[in-house]
C-alpha cells in the first residue's frame, strides 16, 4: 500500500488560510481508497496527480466540513460523472443520514450514483469487494464533537493501516488499533489547550506506546503546531514512545513496503 497525503492541516485557522491543505489522503492498494476528502480535496487530486476516477472506496469518518466538502464532488468522479453505478461509501450516520438537526455531508444524488453506502459501526467488520478486489475495514471509536464520527482499521495487500480520525484520548482507544502496521493520528495540538475532542502530543505519545505500530504519522496539524515545527513534535513522539514517528506534509507518499517516504 501506499499513502498519499493531499493535506495535513487541521484546525479552523488553517482551514480559512489553507496553510496546509485539507484534502485528506489517498490510500493507494488493490483498491483506491479517499478518506475524509475536505475543502480542496479534487484540486490537490489533480495537483498530486491522484486520479479521483480511480477511486474505488470512499471513507468520510464524520459529518465536519474539513473532513467532507468535497466528498460529493469525488463520489461524483468515481461513479463515471455520476453515469455509472460504482464504488462504494463508507460514512458515519451523520454523514449518511445526517446529525441531530438533519444536516448532512453528502446529496441524495451523489449517494445514488453509487454501487453500495455503508452507515459504519464501531466495530462492525465491513467486507469490501470492488472490482473483484478485497479489502476489510473495521470502524473505530471516537471522542469527538460529532458523536457518531469513527476513526478505522483496513486490512489490504497483507497490511493494516488505522487510522484515528478526529478524537481525544479515551480508556481503550489504543486496544482498537494494537498490531497495525502504521497508526495515522491526527494530532492537531502540541498541548492541552481545554478543548476537548482534538489528540495533543503527549496523549498521541500514550497512544503510540500502548499501540505500538510498526510505523506512526501524524496528520491534522493545527496551526501552532506547524509553526513550531511539525518534524520536531514527531522526533519527540517518536522518542518517547519508541515508535518510529514521521509528520506528514501536503504531497507526501509513504510506500508501507518499505516504509520509504518521497515528499
Amino acid at each position: 500500500m501506499e499513502i498519499v497525503f493531499l493535506g495535513t492541516g487541521g484546525g479552523r485557522w488553517n482551514l480559512i488560510s489553507q496553510a496546509r491543505r485539507t484534502g485528506g489522503f489517498r490510500i493507494n492498494g488493490s483498491i483506491a481508497i479517499h478518506v475524509d476528502p475536505g475543502p480542496g480535496a479534487l484540486i490537490a487530486c489533480h495537483d498530486f496527480r491522484q486520479d479521483p476516477r480511480k477511486v474505488g472506496l470512499l471513507v468520510v469518518t464524520h459529518n465536519h466540513i474539513d473532513h467532507v466538502n468535497d466528498a460529493g464532488v469525488i463520489a461524483e468522479a468515481m461513479s463515471g460523472f455520476a453515469l455509472e453505478k460504482k464504488g462504494w461509501l463508507i460514512g458515519s450516520r451523520s454523514v449518511i443520514l445526517g446529525d441531530e438537526k438533519g444536516d448532512r455531508g453528502i446529496s441524495s444524488y451523489h449517494m445514488g450514483a453509487l454501487a453500495r453506502v455503508i452507515v459504519a459501526k464501531p466495530g462492525k467488520k465491513i467486507s469490501i469487494a470492488v472490482n473483484g478486489k478485497k479489502a476489510s475495514l473495521t470502524p473505530t471509536r471516537t471522542k469527538h464533537d460529532d458523536k457518531t464520527g469513527i476513526g478505522f482499521v483496513l486490512e489490504m495487500d497483507g497490511q493494516s493501516l488505522g487510522y484515528t480520525s478526529d478524537t481525544e484520548y479515551f480508556y481503550g482507544i489504543s486496544d482498537q488499533y494494537r498490531g497495525c502496521d502504521v497508526l495515522i493520528a491526527n494530532n492537531l495540538k502540541a498541548k492541552k489547550d481545554g478543548v476537548p475532542g482534538h489528540l495533543f502530543t503527549s496523549h498521541t505519545i500514550r497512544l503510540f506506546q500502548e499501540a505500538q505500530p510498526k510505523l506512526g504519522i501524524i496528520t491534522h496539524l493545527g496551526m501552532r503546531l506547524i509553526r513550531a515545527g511539525a518534524e520536531k513534535e514527531a522526533k519527540k513522539i517518536q522518542k518517547a514512545s519508541g515508535v518510529r514517528t514521521i509528520a506528514a506534509k501536503d504531497g507526501m507518499r509513504v510506500d508501507l513496503a518499505a516504509f520509504k517516504t518521497n515528499g
